[in-house]
């Protein structure tokens, strides 16, 4: 355990001495920018899309979301403050996440301008899987309608940059996808429910691969190259699944958190091998994650089992909302609410994404993947 703590901090500091600014985007008069970055996902990367499809029932545009942004402004992140997507692109030189499709949108007169630094189009509650989400959010984004909204923006790049110019951008960017945990959550409802038409968890599996090799394969159509990929964390040990249990790790979600990992590294050695020029970097989650859940206070956090904001049993049993109890410091958690980090977990787990060494990013690490 020492010498895996010893790396741990050990890439956690390389990510955060290793800061460039490699894909900086400033648009200034006659400026354009070279690279960008785009963002594909669900709740973990979301920066407020949902804030914009009425009927949907899975947002935190409302306090205590948001305590921590600037201006304690509640913006459609799952969070207390920044999330993933954030960390991320602040690694990349960018001050926080592209904002959202939607957003973006609705700027009329700055659209085309504004897509030239990236777009998020990330959903809370979307799966690989079109139905994921609908179920208990009634309308989300998923990722082939995410990949569909990317493809209207090549359009308007190709338009004001030109065919070849356009290319190029894209082939520089980072495109930046975390998603599959909500499937996984989804299959664990279903079951409950005894749904005699549910696949077995292999047969999940494979539908979810050969999926998500569709998307992959899609956005490199669209001229994605450079692909960083965040695998899904051990989900087993969110205080949802503590509170749903016996307040141990659900070992049955972390396998097959464990086994989505594996599949998805053989997909992408699959896909690479298919196709010319595709790069990526498979950041690891899971490991990333577990050993900060099991050594909580090597790397300054006190509590790793119960959510900050909630109520009931590990503060999971309700929502963040403004009857929630809030813990004072938001810094010694690490889950914001019933499933997602506190902005400090996520920016740790981007610093590994970003410096760390294969343990936790295969088979380089994101600066590695742009940076080359």
């Amino acid at each position: 355990m020492k010498n895996a703590n010893t790396s741990y901090h050990q890439n956690f500091c390389i990510g955060k001495h290793i800061l460039v600014k490699i894909l900086k985007c400033k648009l200034g008069d006659g400026e354009t920018s070279k690279s960008s970055i785009f963002v594909f996902g669900d709740s973990t990367v979301d920066v407020g899309t949902n804030n914009f499809i009425p009927e949907c029932r899975g947002k935190a545009n409302f306090r205590y979301y948001g305590i921590d942004y600037p201006g304690s402004v509640p913006t459609g992140r799952f969070s207390n403050g920044y999330n993933s997507a954030d960390s991320i692109a602040k690694l990349f030189g960018f001050k926080k996440s592209p904002q959202s499709f939607f957003y973006l949108l609705n700027q009329t007169s700055s659209f085309k301008h504004n897509i030239r630094c990236g777009v998020n189009f990330a959903s809370g509650g979307s799966g690989i899987i079109d139905t994921t989400g609908f179920q208990l959010f009634t309308k989300v984004v998923p990722m082939r309608e995410q990949i569909q909204q990317f493809s209207t923006v090549c359009g308007n790049l190709t338009e004001i940059l030109g065919t070849e110019a356009a290319a190029d951008m894209l082939s520089k960017s980072l495109f930046l996808i975390s998603v599959g945990g909500n499937d996984l959550f989804e299959y664990q409802l279903n079951m409950s429910k005894n749904d005699p038409n549910l696949p077995e968890a292999q047969e999940l599996l494979r539908i979810l691969s050969s999926t998500y090799q569709i998307h992959l394969r899609s956005l490199y159509d669209l001229g994605a190259r450079k692909f960083g990929i965040v695998s899904i964390a051990p989900i087993g040990c969110c205080p949802l699944e503590r509170a749903l249990g016996t307040g141990e790790c659900n070992k049955e979600m972390n396998d097959l958190a464990q086994a989505f990992f594996n599949a998805t590294e053989i997909l992408l050695l699959n896909l690479t091998s298919q196709v010319q020029d595709m790069k990526y970097s498979l950041g690891n989650l899971y490991e990333i994650a577990y050993e900060v859940l099991h050594n909580p206070r090597s790397v300054g956090f006190k509590e790793a089992q119960t959510a900050c904001c909630g109520n009931g049993s590990y503060n999971a049993e309700s929502p963040c909302n403004r009857d929630a109890k809030l813990c004072p410091n938001r810094r010694e958690y690490v889950f914001w609410d019933a499933i997602h980090p506190t902005e400090r977990a996520a920016k740790l787990a981007a610093r590994a994404l970003f410096g760390g060494g294969a343990k936790y990013a295969t088979p380089v690490n994101f600066s590695q993947l742009i940076g080359d």
